[in-house]
């Protein structure tokens, strides 16, 4: 992922959680909020409580392709935080892709197209 679209600092997310909208699942919370760039921008967290940094990273990248690959389906000019949780690591990828697009259709940031 390009470093230009990923949202790195402490203030962006804290702004995030504070007045975005979110979306629950046992998998992720997404927090969402429209920004002024008019490019969407992603940023990821995962708490250390989850374990050590390998299984951390492991839930990252799991992420990480469940947003890029939903990217063209996602309304532009939104600034999206997942934060992972435990059961993004053992659910299976196509059930975490599901669970990821009923998070957005919730939000009102996933568009259908064909």
């Amino acid at each position: 992922m390009k470093s230009a679209v990923t949202i790195k600092e402490n203030w962006e997310f804290r702004r995030l959680y504070q007045h975005g909208k979110s979306a629950v699942t046992p998998a992720m919370v997404v927090y969402c909020r429209r920004n002024k760039a008019g490019a969407s921008r992603m940023g990821l967290t995962v708490s250390t409580k989850l374990g050590k940094a390998v299984i951390r990273n492991r839930i990252k990248r799991r992420l990480r392709e469940v947003y890029r690959l939903s990217l063209p389906q996602l309304k532009p000019g939104y600034d999206v935080v997942l934060v992972g949780r435990a059961r993004a690591l053992d659910l299976p990828f196509p059930r975490l892709m599901d669970t990821f697009q009923r998070s957005c259709k919730k939000l009102a940031i996933w568009e259908e197209r064909p």
